[in-house]
């Protein structure tokens, strides 16, 4: 069910349109969007950090679950950084519109390391999972150490 449903959602992200300002009426619409984004996937990437650190047993399906969803949802809250959404309930640096080039390739990072993330859970092996959420945590951090206010 949860696989369903961050499926939709990301297709109708997908969906919405060329323009990504478009998207949102007003900036705090957006502000709001990319945080529950943030949100989902600090939760699945907890998930599968426990596994990781060893926290809790690791269950491979589980892991899959949670990884095939932060692959999902690591396409989602970029599109929301958009004009006039620098200031309001926000921890995003101006940095982020300053150097739009490095935030979008952290942006892709991420995405591709989430992906290797889902080969890696789908193989079932251990060691490989940990060495790939290991990739994935650090282009979170990545982002989070020059383009997220403390």
């Amino acid at each position: 069910m949860k696989k369903i449903l961050v499926s939709l959602v990301v297709a109708g992200a997908s969906l919405m349109g060329v323009s990504a300002q478009a998207q949102f009426a007003k900036p705090e619409d957006a502000i709001k969007y990319r945080k529950a984004a943030f949100t989902l996937l600090a939760a699945h990437n907890g998930r599968l950090g426990a596994m990781a650190q060893g926290r809790v047993p690791f269950d491979a399906k589980s892991a899959l679950d949670n990884a095939e969803i932060v692959a999902d949802v690591a396409k989602l809250p970029w599109a929301a950084f958009v004009d006039g959404t620098d200031s309001g309930e926000t921890k995003a640096k101006a940095e982020i519109w300053k150097d739009n080039a490095k935030f979008k390739d952290y942006a892709g990072k991420l995405q591709a390391e989430s992906v290797k993330l889902v080969a890696a859970a789908k193989s079932g092996n251990q060691d490989a999972f940990k060495t790939a959420f290991g990739a994935t945590a650090g282009a979170c951090k990545a982002c989070h150490d020059d383009f997220r206010a403390k």
